[in-house]
């Protein structure tokens, strides 16, 4: 029997820290977030999450809802993402550790083994760390607000410049509004 056919509809977004890939499916849920330099990367974690189906990426006729919630992120409303509809392959462990990662606060770092333990799984931080490196879709599924246990930055799929950029981003618009004095 011949492998289904999956198409996703790719965008290429400029941000402030490069060109991003943005991937989403005929219902308009995000399948994939990436960025051009690691494209290659991008089509490897495809492969390996669509094992039994064919993947073809098409041009995007129209702007996507995520590429709209991104680029307002990028604008400064780090919340915009939040809210975004995700569809992903995985394991079902993976998408346990993706869904936990959808629930830590931007600007609020957290260490793998904190992030093991919120998925009752303290004894896993190895394969939390395989499951989080493993994730299609960086910002929205928020990996890189996932540090060493000595808040250092560990890997990033798009590199760690990215990640210290992203994290100073969240970290400078969640901020509480100071208070003159």
């Amino acid at each position: 029997m011949p492998a289904r056919t999956q198409a996703f509809f790719l965008e290429r977004v400029p941000t402030p820290i490069g060109l991003m890939l943005v991937l989403s499916d005929e219902q308009q849920r995000l399948r994939a977030v990436d960025w051009e330099d690691y494209e290659s990367r991008m089509h490897l974690l495809l492969r390996r999450q669509y094992r039994n189906q064919h993947v073809e990426l098409r041009d995007a006729a129209q702007a996507s809802p995520a590429r709209r919630a991104l680029l307002d992120y990028f604008d400064g409303d780090v919340r915009a993402i939040d809210a975004l509809d995700v569809a992903t392959g995985g394991t079902d462990f993976q998408r346990l550790v993706w869904q936990a990662l959808r629930e830590i606060a931007g600007g609020q770092p957290i260490s793998y083994g904190i992030l093991a333990g919120r998925i009752g799984r303290s004894s896993a931080v190895r394969a939390v760390g395989l499951a989080n490196g493993a994730n299609p879709v960086g910002i929205v599924v928020p990996c890189h607000r996932v540090v060493g246990a000595d808040a250092s930055l560990t890997g990033y799929g798009g590199g760690l410049h990215r990640k210290r950029w992203l994290l100073d981003h969240e970290a400078r618009w969640n901020a509480p509004p100071s208070t003159p004095g």
